[in-house]
């Protein structure tokens, strides 16, 4: 049987996802679901930082631009919300830069676009 990387956690986050995404349903823009969800985790207690920036070290400097994930939770979880007709793999490729520059372990690629909530575990 295989061990899943914060299986609790993710639990309650996907939780809260399902229940923004079945209060507001598809077709607001990903700022609105991001709202919403900032307003879940504040209620239910739960530690977040929204829109973390992330520095880059290319060879031991610093790039001038940063990575911004759209929320890290329990400061070890990347959530990345989209507001999409579907998950591509750019998404995906996304999350796994997240994980490499923020050295966390998982992130969740939660798509509020479609007519039932998509999610995807990403794990470095």
């Amino acid at each position: 049987m295989t061990n899943i990387i914060y299986k609790e956690e993710s639990f309650k986050i996907i939780g809260i996802c399902m229940d923004v995404h079945n209060q507001l349903g598809a077709g607001f823009l990903e700022i609105v679901y991001k709202d919403a969800l900032e307003y879940e985790f504040k209620k239910a207690g739960i530690p977040y930082e929204r829109e973390k920036k992330y520095e880059v070290n290319y060879k031991g400097i610093i790039l001038p631009h940063k990575f911004h994930a759209d929320f890290v939770v329990y400061d070890k979880i990347i959530l990345e919300a989209k507001g999409v007709s579907g998950i591509s793999d750019d998404f995906i490729a996304q999350c796994i830069n997240y994980l490499k520059v923020s050295e966390n372990k998982l992130a969740l690629l939660v798509n509020f676009g479609e007519l039932r909530l998509k999610s995807q575990r990403v794990v470095l």
